[in-house]
């Protein structure tokens, strides 16, 4: 995978996820809709998906460092 597209998607995501995690979108999206009570799984979804997300954008900064030293 392209080192530039591994960062836009690990940056997107983590983007996406701390708007998720710590501000109240995703309560106000969901229960605008009448959704909320599906709220109860969100910080065991979220979370982790901050987690990986960050992970997927320091490994692609890190490939792109090594790939501007070579």
């Amino acid at each position: 995978m392209n080192e530039n597209r591994l960062l836009k998607i690990g940056i997107i995501g983590t983007i996406i996820a701390a708007l998720c995690c710590f501000t109240p979108l995703l309560v106000i999206l969901l229960g605008f809709v009448g959704l909320s009570s599906l709220l109860g799984w969100a910080d065991y979804v979220l979370l982790p998906a901050l987690f990986i997300f960050l992970i997927i954008t320091g490994f692609a900064l890190w490939k792109k460092r090594q790939s501007s030293l070579s």
